[in-house]
């Protein structure tokens, strides 16, 4: 398991030179949703593409 510095290192060394403030942050910010997104399916916190649609078509009717 990487360290958040590491991770942190990792998101600088993959931008390009030309790379602004707001890139590394949205950059930081995706790797974060990513890993939460993760976390929740190993967690069995996700909810299927297919359950979904059944939930929507149920309360569209």
């Amino acid at each position: 398991m990487q360290t958040i510095k590491q991770i942190v290192h990792d998101i600088a060394d993959h931008l390009p030179e030309e790379a602004t403030f707001e890139d590394a942050m949205h950059a930081i910010y995706l790797r974060q949703k990513l890993e939460r997104s993760l976390q929740a399916a190993e967690e069995g916190k996700i909810t299927s593409q297919e359950e979904m649609e059944k939930r929507y078509l149920n309360d569209a009717r």
